[in-house]
């Protein structure tokens, strides 16, 4: 009865997390759909900025601006700001703010590519190319932002940054590229690609994030794609992030972006259809991490109710991590599902707190339907196999369930390091590899699947030893043969916890069945 009761408090919880992030992203869509750099009768003003403009022109097609920055601060509500092809040696600041249905816009010309290139340019503190502070309704679409570098110990440098409680922003198909704070990590190494950062009492709300590319960035520990402190209603969406130090993309909290404690963590988010690769913390002119690379491709740290599904992860440190490093933080309702995640260094999916470092954890979280595909290509910080679902400390009421986890011969499947937390369901998995591969259960390890489900005292459900049955290891086409044994083996929780669609956005649950992994047999 108790348990029942519990499962209809959290389908409720769930179900009222996707109305907001729906709202949200009907909100976003309203002005993304309505092609917003095109005039229309909403707005009053477009104006025009190239390079071969003057500042003293009128701003219109025939006679445009040079900078971007005097356009911006003649846009009102409802202006777009066209930018044609060319390099922009500037910071661009937005100082005023749009309305619901008239966004100020500032938008690439159709067809070409404006750049804005911080090469040469200052920086003093923490500074940014392109600066949404404190300001509503702003459309940023279609620009590069690039080079912008230095060697100066303990400033932060940043491409794009959102603060103070900016809200109704769209940052869209960009390329985000060479950033780059190059000092050593003990220096105050700090640096983002793209900073969104709820630092006020004011939460930063509706920022929609899509379609971007954020590549060869040398951000030491900080990260690529940064959602962090009070930020509540957010979507990152197919974006493509690589070539980059540290972390690919994260939602944070617990760290020093708010004083308020309550306010100080992500919230209520969405991340999915990204494309996360090749993010090595021990590259780099001064590598973050000295020998091994453990780098998260997508992290959620310390923040709560962040869906993150549909996800590619491949060739970094570690692929998806839902784990908190700060006491009091702990990473909490949070979904993981449908995700393809292969070929990272360590482990596929990670829960819990830093061994021996902090008591955040990871509380009532789902991953589901996943698929984990040759993970671990190296050992783990203790010498150890980190296993292609890793649990350290503070795991508490947990579900792990409908994952496809594959592993390399003689590695781990499942791996809780030690006997820390409780109430963690595991079951209705598929197992399979190539060859020996074990489980460890709180330090315990265990050859047999048989000695594995009695230390677990579950998983009665899954099945272990039988080929998924990939469609191509090769190519890493991870989709399953008509004939797999995970065709309608998962359990059913709910359209809320399972995802209305699958990886490749196709019907999740099909005639009350659904697969196992992160695709669904039509």
């Amino acid at each position: 009865m108790i348990q029942g009761t519990l499962l209809m408090i959290k389908k409720i919880f769930y179900t009222c997390l996707m109305l907001i992030l729906c709202v949200n992203q009907l909100a976003c869509a309203k002005k993304v759909g309505s092609d917003p750099g095109l005039p229309d009768n909403n707005k009053t003003s477009t104006f025009y900025v190239a390079t071969s403009g003057s500042d003293s022109g009128k701003g219109d097609k025939d006679a445009p601006f040079r900078t971007i920055g005097i356009a911006l601060a003649k846009a009102n509500p409802g202006d777009t700001v066209f930018v044609r092809g060319g390099i922009y040696h500037e910071k661009i600041l937005f100082s005023k703010s749009g309305r619901l249905d008239r966004y100020i816009t500032l938008k690439a010309y159709p067809g070409e590519k404006p750049v804005i290139d911080g090469t040469g340019l200052p920086i003093s503190g923490k500074e940014a190319l392109v600066t949404i502070r404190k300001v509503n309704y702003i459309h940023f679409e279609g620009f590069d932002v690039c080079n912008y570098k230095s060697s100066v110990p303990g400033v932060d440098i940043n491409g794009i940054v959102l603060d103070q409680g900016a809200s109704n922003i769209n940052i869209i198909k960009n390329k985000v590229y060479n950033i780059e704070h190059n000092v050593a990590p003990e220096d105050g190494r700090s640096g983002h690609g793209i900073e969104v950062l709820g630092n006020t009492d004011a939460p930063l709300r509706n920022i929609l994030i899509e379609g971007n590319e954020i590549h060869d960035c040398n951000t030491g520990y900080s990260e690529n794609l940064t959602i962090n402190g009070y930020v509540d209603g957010f979507i990152i969406r197919g974006n493509k992030v690589y070539n980059g130090e540290n972390i690919g993309i994260v939602a944070a909290g617990g760290y020093a972006a708010n004083t308020n404690p309550a306010y100080n963590y992500a919230r209520n988010g969405l991340i999915t259809e990204n494309e996360v690769f090749a993010i090595d913390g021990t590259t780099g002119p001064i590598p973050a991490y000295k020998d091994i690379n453990g780098a998260i491709g997508i992290y959620v740290d310390g923040a709560r109710r962040i869906i993150v599904e549909r996800n590619k992860v491949y060739d970094s440190g570690r692929g998806i991590g839902i784990v908190s490093e700060t006491d009091n933080f702990p990473t909490q309702d949070c979904i993981v599902r449908n995700n393809i995640v292969y070929d990272n260094d360590l482990t596929g999916i990670y829960l819990g707190g830093y061994i021996d470092y902090t008591g955040g954890g990871t509380r009532s979280c789902y991953v589901v339907n996943n698929t984990l595909y040759h993970n671990n290509r190296v050992k783990g910080y203790f010498g150890e196999v980190e296993g292609e679902i890793r649990l350290t400390q503070n795991c508490f009421d947990n579900v792990i369930k409908n994952n496809i986890i594959y592993a390399r011969p003689n590695s781990i499947f499942v791996h809780k390091y030690n006997t820390s937390g409780s109430g963690n369901s595991i079951d209705n998995n598929l197992y399979y590899s190539e060859g020996p591969v074990q489980w460890i259960w709180e330090g315990v390890e265990l050859s047999t699947f048989n000695d594995w489900k009695t230390a677990l005292d579950g998983d009665a459900l899954s099945t272990n030893g039988v080929d998924p049955l990939f469609v191509n290891k090769t190519t890493y086409n991870l989709h399953v043969e008509a004939s797999s044994p995970a065709k309608n083996t998962g359990v059913v929780i709910s359209t809320d916890i399972n995802g209305a669609v699958d990886k490749d956005g196709n019907s999740r649950i099909v005639g009350d069945k659904i697969d196992k992994g992160a695709y669904q047999l039509q």
